[in-house]
């Protein structure tokens, strides 16, 4: 995981999405799932963050998707409100489904909390990690795959092989995949 930058709410997001949302909302007390009209701000989302995400710490080409960070199921007043939006890969999102605040808000992580290990390309929480915050970052590899989930390995593996073909710099490489770079250098 990587520190998610918090992007300004776009100055129309409570015209187009807010408050539209909140009667949708009030219309369909029953629907299980509201419309998605904070589909169109996903490009601006992934934009502020980049192009990572903000679980796996690498770029997504596959476009990503808008995490609730405290799902939908739980939290039905969130659904359309920007500061519970997080960029993520519709697979990590797919993964952490309604884990809500069980697992690490992008937000809240800091730089050095998690490192990538080679040649294994596991990642693993640090001693930076503070005490009190230990055990959400331990279930959050488990639950999302992060430390060493087959998917996220090949992920990773992509990238990296990527920079030993000399297809990709240590500059392109931390841009699309920071934790990796890191680690790259931390081998030299």
């Amino acid at each position: 995981m990587i520190r998610a930058p918090r992007i300004p709410e776009p100055t129309n997001f409570d015209v187009r999405v807010r408050r539209p949302g909140k009667k949708w909302l009030v219309a369909n007390p029953t629907a299980k799932r509201p419309r998605a009209l904070w589909a169109p701000y996903t490009p601006t989302l992934q934009a502020g963050y980049g192009g990572l995400c903000g679980y796996a710490a690498m770029v997504d080409f596959t476009g990503g998707t808008i995490d609730h960070f405290l799902g939908i199921k739980n939290h039905r007043k969130l659904a359309y409100e920007w500061s519970n939006y997080r960029f993520a890969s519709a697979t990590m999102n797919s993964r952490k489904r309604a884990q809500d605040d069980r697992v690490l808000d992008p937000e809240e992580v800091r730089a050095g909390w998690f490192e990538i290990l080679l040649p294994s390309l596991q990642m693993r929480m640090t001693e930076r990690v503070p005490a009190r915050l230990r055990s959400k970052a331990a279930h959050t590899l488990d639950r999302l795959g992060l430390a060493d989930g087959e998917r996220v390995i090949r992920w990773r593996r992509g990238w990296y092989e990527m920079y030993q073909l000399d297809r990709l710099s240590i500059d392109g490489l931390r841009e699309v995949a920071p934790l990796i770079a890191d680690a790259v250098e931390r081998s030299r």
